[in-house]
């Protein structure tokens, strides 16, 4: 059967619509219904710490089970009822609860999509996943600013929206094509086979530790806007403006690929995140940071779209949702971790500006560092060439 890669394009759009509304304006609920920083901090960063431990689950799932699009449309269906369930009470307890159980679905959405995704389209041999994945900034865009213009008034709303948006994607996966689960029929294959792959884990690592400020950033920017002043719909304007500027990467990746070693590609990321946080840390007119979101489209969908055709490039077909999941693990769920966290408790003690400028330190560090490991290790493979050809 042809592989319809309409479906696709629009299940990123509504998946990325919904990210828009919980991603962006959760922050803003919890403050609404009275939590201090610190205690938002510990909501955002508990998701993420079940995230660790629910990627790996889902991805062995997904690579041994039948069908890879049964654990999809399962981690999108338990996603669905468990926000639904988010609004019956907002006491901190329940929230944590909450939290947890909606989390342990959500975060593996993302990964099992682009597994399948990717699989279709080499069972295909054409299409460009940059240019689907296009279709989820382009619903990120759209709902940042509809939800924004609600939330003004509304904020509760988001987790009805949320959930109807997940039905519309749920719907989209069930036309997918079926793919298997290349463990299904006994290929084993363990996910610790990953680890002997040194180039993969010198970029998985240095994805981490940039996903680290990013953290901070998707925690906090929301309630930093607000409290320089910036208002709940322009706040939807500033995601926006860093949506769309991810278009020209999504359009031109694939030349990118082919003409930029990834190392170098990674390293820009690394080198916009630096830039944008120092900006924040320097601005004291909520307005003056959407021109600095333009930046988020050398840095977030650069860092995704990047490690995520890597992936499946160097990952073998018995892993390949494990290897999107454990980038899932480091990236959604470690980083966000340790960003949210303590960012939470830094923001308390130092204020969210400080926290900022952390950030903008640690970014460039981490590319000063990392140039000089892709640089050796690039040497080491030449050597290891060298070597097997005399």
């Amino acid at each position: 059967m042809p592989v319809n890669l309409g479906y696709f394009l629009f299940f990123y759009v509504f998946i990325y619509m919904s990210n828009a509304v919980y991603g962006t304006f959760i922050p803003l609920y919890f403050q609404d219904v009275g939590f201090t920083q610190s205690q938002i901090g510990t909501l955002l960063s508990l998701g993420p710490l079940v995230a660790v431990l629910a990627q790996p689950v889902w991805g062995t799932f997904s690579d041994r089970a039948r069908t890879k699009n049964g654990i999809l449309l399962l981690l999108i269906g338990g996603t669905t009822v468990s926000v639904l369930l988010y609004p019956l009470s907002d006491q901190f307890a329940y929230l944590l609860v909450m939290i947890s159980l909606f989390t342990f679905f959500q975060t593996s959405i993302f990964a099992v999509g682009d597994a399948i995704t990717l699989e279709a389209l080499d069972r295909r041999k054409s299409g460009n996943f940059s240019h689907i994945r296009l279709g989820g900034t382009v619903g990120f865009a759209i709902m940042s600013i509809l939800f924004g213009l609600i939330a003004s008034k509304h904020i509760d709303l988001l987790f009805v929206v949320y959930a109807g948006l997940l039905v519309i994607s749920f719907l989209l996966v069930t036309r997918f094509p079926r793919i298997e689960g290349h463990q299904s029929q006994g290929r084993t294959m363990r996910i610790w086979v990953l680890l002997r792959n040194r180039r993969l884990m010198l970029y998985l690592t240095f994805n981490f530790l940039i996903q680290i400020s990013l953290g901070y950033y998707y925690s906090f920017f929301p309630l930093y806007f607000k409290e320089m002043g910036g208002a709940p719909s322009w706040l939807g304007w500033s995601m926006v403006i860093s949506s769309l500027s991810e278009v020209p990467f999504l359009l031109l990746s694939r030349r990118i690929f082919a003409r930029i070693p990834v190392p170098f590609i990674l390293l820009g990321a690394g080198a916009a995140a630096a830039l944008r946080w120092y900006f924040f840390s320097v601005i004291g007119n909520p307005y003056w940071t959407l021109p600095v979101q333009v930046l988020h489209g050398a840095i977030f969908i650069v860092l995704s779209v990047t490690m995520a055709t890597v992936i499946n490039r160097e990952v073998p077909n018995e892993l390949k949702a494990s290897g999107q999941t454990l980038n899932g693990l480091l990236s959604l769920g470690a980083a966000r971790i340790i960003g949210s966290f303590s960012g939470g408790l830094a923001s308390e003690a130092f204020g969210m500006r400080r926290v900022f400028s952390f950030h903008f330190g640690l970014s460039l560090l981490c590319v000063a560092g990392f140039a000089v490991l892709f640089l050796l290790q690039h040497r080491r493979e030449q050597s290891t060439a060298e070597t097997g050809t005399l």
